[in-house]
């Protein structure tokens, strides 16, 4: 009888042993990064992320300071490495530019060049909030950590100021510690959760806005036309190539919409084709490539007349 009570007693033990480290900490992601075709790459855009906000109550005592905001940063970074990732953008910096100024200063480089975009992302965190959920039992408790976030952003196409995309996404992180009979780890203060809830909103979004930018056609300007070359924008580093093909496009007339009193571009005219011959440069900011036309021509005396465009 004895040795069957000691039997009992150790698999009893066993079971409580093995949940005590099956339950110890568990994390919950609700969303991860949308797989995203590398094989449709596309041309490159040039995109920025104008601001990105905190307008929940979190983190914001006496002393907040609004241009120095924690969360806000840390979602630009996430945000920033995401479509990074993509490898689908020429990303460039709007948020610490005073630094990258101050750096050519001290460089003694007088000769930073301005980049437009062709996008803009503006975005904030609107939700984010933490709480513990606990459970006791006779033999066990456990408890539970979880962060939930919100996020907002829109997508601006710079050359009309329309918004194309707006969207609103949520991300939840958790972690489950969880002792039977007093064996088990207890949960401390975990602030990594934080990370993980505004990643996993932000994860959400990124697909949507790659296809919104990828939709829309891929656009570069003439540099010069003259006798020795023509000359237009882009590079390698937006993936053209020797060989590419591209439209030439007569811009629309530019008229005021009385419903919206927004000033609204017609639909262009293609008006021939020309083929890349040569790519040089080496940065987004000089990168340029010689072209021929292979069908029309265009006035050379009026060269912001007209665009390049992608052939869809």
């Amino acid at each position: 009888m004895n040795r069957i009570l000691m039997k009992c007693v150790i698999w009893g033990l066993g079971i409580i042993f093995i949940s005590c480290s099956t339950h110890q900490k568990v994390i919950r992601v609700e969303s991860q990064v949308h797989n995203i075709k590398q094989e449709e790459q596309g041309l490159k855009r040039k995109v920025a992320i104008a601001r990105f906000s905190n307008e929940t109550q979190y983190a914001k005592g006496i002393f907040y300071d609004k241009e120095n905001d924690p969360i806000g940063k840390q979602a630009v970074d996430i945000l920033s490495t995401k479509l990074a990732s993509t490898d689908k953008f020429i990303l460039l910096e709007r948020q610490d530019m005073d630094k990258i100024m101050e750096e050519l200063k001290i460089a003694g480089n007088d000769g930073y060049q301005k980049v437009g975009a062709d996008y803009l992302i503006i975005g904030s965190v609107t939700e984010f909030g933490r709480k513990n959920v606990g459970d006791v039992n006779v033999f066990s408790r456990s408890k539970t950590q979880i962060v939930q976030a919100g996020v907002s952003i829109r997508l601006v196409d710079v050359s009309t100021g329309q918004i194309i995309y707006s969207e609103e996404a949520k991300g939840e992180a958790e972690t489950t510690n969880k002792t039977v009979l007093g064996f088990g780890e207890k949960t401390d203060y975990d602030a990594t959760l934080s990370d993980k809830a505004i990643s996993a909103a932000i994860s959400k979004l990124v697909e949507n806005i790659v296809n919104n930018c990828m939709n829309n056609p891929w656009k570069s300007y003439f540099i010069s036309y003259d006798n020795e070359s023509i000359i237009i924008s882009g590079g390698k580093s937006q993936r053209l190539k020797v060989g590419d093909v591209f439209n030439i496009v007569e811009k629309g007339k530019r008229v005021i919409n009385p419903q919206t009193g927004m000033m609204i571009e017609l639909p262009g005219k293609t008006v021939g084709k020309i083929k890349i011959d040569f790519t040089g440069g080496d940065t987004p900011q000089n990168e340029f490539s010689i072209v021929s036309f292979t069908e029309g021509n265009i006035d050379k005396q009026n060269l912001s007349n007209y665009y390049i465009q992608e052939v869809k």
